[in-house]
């Protein structure tokens, strides 16, 4: 698989300062950022899939940070739990209405944190959600921008079969996006994403 879970990390913590604070963890079902608890007091991991904060519990447990964490199984907008610092992991594109997510989150903590697929990322193309990813980062220039970064990293898989496979899920228009890589080994997707640090006005 895929991307460089580790470089990803190191970006983000030194995008901004998480240490000691309370997070919101929004989009946090899966684990592969669960390192971040390291950095935090607490977290507030929040998802809709319960299967998929089964397996961040279990990469939790893994990394020993059994106590840094807390799971909220719901839709974002229902979540109530205070913080210094809520988080976006690579979610906010599949949220309806992005404007109302980050102004949401701004209710929870004084700053936000998003990380996400880069509008033009030839990986977000392949997904099929290129669109989503230009709106969510429309949204976000109404709001009070402390800082913006973008960084680059790739998407590798073994082959084809591998590819088809992680795309899938994201439907028809994928798959069809996805030809051209029919029959090769080795296939390498650059993939761009981005770091925004929303603060709350007056904050």
């Amino acid at each position: 698989m895929a991307a460089d879970i580790a470089a990803i990390l190191k970006n983000l913590s030194a995008f901004y300062d998480f240490s000691g604070k309370t997070m919101v963890a929004a989009g946090a079902g899966g684990g592969q950022f669960a390192e971040y608890g390291r950095w935090v007091r607490r977290v507030t991991a929040v998802d809709l899939d319960s299967k998929a904060l089964e397996t961040l519990r279990a990469a939790v447990a893994r990394l020993g940070l059994n106590d840094r964490f807390a799971y909220w199984q719901g839709d974002f907008f229902d979540c109530a739990a205070a913080a210094d610092v809520v988080l976006f992991e690579f979610c906010l594109h599949e949220m309806d209405d992005p404007v109302r997510a980050i102004a949401k989150a701004l209710e929870l903590a004084p700053d936000v944190v998003i990380i996400d697929h880069a509008s033009g990322s030839p990986w977000s193309f392949c997904a099929a959600e290129d669109d989503k990813v230009s709106r969510s980062w429309r949204a976000v220039t109404g709001f009070s921008i402390e800082r913006r970064a973008e960084y680059a990293c790739e998407q590798r898989f073994a082959d084809f079969s591998e590819l088809e496979t992680k795309v899938r899920p994201q439907g028809e228009e994928s798959l069809r996006r996805i030809e051209p890589y029919r029959g090769r080994t080795e296939i390498v997707i650059p993939m761009a994403y981005a770091l925004a640090w929303v603060r709350r006005r007056g904050g």
